[in-house]
């Protein structure tokens, strides 16, 4: 990987807005930015590999980049196909690190050891790999203009294909539940999907708002989904067991919630795009803190949790750096 010059952290003390009543917290998180050192460097999506280094897709320059957080020291190297627009990204129990080829149909896979990237041509049914998860040996994947599902097999590159019911679904968030099942938010439509490994049978949810647009998602212990409206600018919950939904409007009128997560303190984190601030939800008040991303037009499009650090790290689209959010309390 290219070495690039070491970024000095940007540190910036952001107290939690209060937006509603709600139990105090004892201190106040801090925002540190790192400045990806790579010119136009477009980061799209962070993960956390087992050592706690940050990974992401640079997209505009279809790169993949890695910052050491310990000596903030920046890597990055360039996918073997040109123009290939790395979108999503995991990091695997083994430490290497798989990627979708959002802009040429491509699946990669980078051993940190060697530096090597191995990639994997899809059928042209599936022109845009969007959100991975590995399951297994399975990569299972969305593709929002094919309209599908994708599923991988590592070991042989068997690819599969899942069809969406649903016209123009337009598949984007993916998340694996404790029960091994997986759901889908069907960003072109109000409605989640349903999937079941390993047939992959897959089954729709209608959101109770026609309007809805979910966009990423998010599944807790107890199984309930957690979705962020981006359409309408709610942060919504369905717990599958009661057929129950639950919404809660953000903090800006239309403030197109984004990227989502479960931190490590157990609330809700999300980006509002329309406020540039994070903002968390505590599931057993349901009250939402609010704090302002520092570096204006960031646009968090996707959320990385570093539970054994107590850590969140943003991918901080447009404006060329990596956030990082120390939780209060969790360490």
């Amino acid at each position: 990987m290219r070495r690039l010059a070491a970024a000095s952290p940007i540190l910036l003390c952001s107290s939690l807005a209060v937006l509603s009543a709600g139990r105090p917290r004892p201190t106040v998180p801090v925002i540190v930015e790192y400045h990806i050192p790579t010119a136009g460097a477009f980061p799209h999506d962070p993960a956390v590999d087992p050592a706690g280094r940050v990974w992401y897709t640079d997209q505009a320059n279809s790169r993949i980049g890695r910052l050491d957080p310990e000596t903030g020291a920046f890597t990055d190297q360039p996918t073997p196909s040109p123009k290939a627009g790395p979108h999503g990204i995991i990091a695997a129990q083994d430490g290497t690190i798989w990627y979708t080829g959002n802009s040429n149909g491509t699946i990669g896979h980078l051993d940190p050891e060697t530096g090597t990237i191995r990639e994997f041509r899809l059928p042209v049914t599936m022109p845009d790999p969007h959100t991975p998860l590995l399951v297994g040996s399975y990569l299972w994947f969305t593709v929002q203009r094919g309209n599908v599902i994708g599923r991988l097999d590592t070991s042989t590159g068997e690819v599969r294909t899942i069809r969406v019911p649903t016209p123009r679904a337009h598949p984007y968030g993916l998340v694996l539940a404790p029960d091994g099942t997986m759901w889908v938010a069907l960003f072109g439509t109000n409605k989640l999907a349903h999937l079941v490994p390993p047939d992959g049978a897959l089954t729709e949810v209608d959101l109770p708002n026609a309007a809805a647009r979910p966009r990423r998602l998010v599944v807790d212990d107890s199984g309930t989904v957690w979705y962020s409206d981006y359409g309408r600018g709610y942060l919504g919950s369905y717990d599958p067991k009661a057929g129950r939904f639950q919404e809660w409007r953000t903090p800006t009128e239309h403030g197109a919630p984004y990227g989502i997560a479960i931190g490590p303190d157990g609330r809700i984190w999300f980006d509002e795009v329309a406020s540039g601030s994070i903002v968390a939800f505590d599931r057993a008040t349901h009250t939402m803190e609010s704090v302002r991303i520092p570096t204006v037009g960031s646009i968090v499009r996707n959320i990385a949790v570093d539970r054994a650090r107590g850590r969140i790290w943003l991918a901080e689209s447009g404006v060329e750096r990596l956030g990082r959010i120390d939780v209060p309390g969790t360490r």
